[in-house]
């Protein structure tokens, strides 16, 4: 167990990384600054890789934070953080906010309204991962930045 936990705290820096702080005051408004706010991010990347990141990853990386901001601002109580790291060929995405409970996916319904954003997000990312935080919960979804290679193939 310890052996995990050291590998884990040696883990390498990100390559790139900024956050921001969204309230509840403007649902829409701070998922829009969400979004924003990635694309600048990835448009700063060609600093420190190769090559710009693909438009279909950009786009990607906005529904993932769409999607996990609409979360924190709907159903937890405060400000929610996101912050997005660079690391090597994908973008770690992080949201906290001040709720304990772990958003629940719901199963696959084609007739639901609405209430699909985990599964989206389960569908394009390589991992999502809840962990515990002093003051609530952190929500991290690992997405690729490679071309062609955005994620598991969708389920049937």
């Amino acid at each position: 167990m310890t052996d995990a936990i050291t590998a884990e705290c040696a883990a390498q820096e990100p390559l790139l990384s900024a956050s921001a702080v969204y309230d509840h005051a403007s649902d829409d408004g701070s998922i829009a600054a969400a979004r924003a706010f990635t694309a600048a991010f990835l448009g700063r990347t060609p600093s420190v890789r190769t090559e710009p990141v693909a438009d279909e990853s950009v786009e990607l990386a906005q529904l993932v934070v769409s999607e996990l901001v609409t979360n924190a601002v709907r159903h937890a109580a405060g400000p929610c953080r996101l912050l997005l790291e660079l690391r090597g060929d994908a973008l770690e995405i992080s949201v906290f906010d001040r709720a304990a409970a772990a958003p629940v996916p719901r199963g696959h319904d084609p007739r639901r309204v609405g209430h699909h954003g985990l599964e989206i997000v389960l569908t394009v990312c390589e991992s999502l991962s809840v962990e515990p935080e002093p003051e609530g919960k952190r929500v991290r979804a690992r997405l690729p930045l490679l071309p062609g290679n955005a994620g598991p193939s969708p389920r049937p």
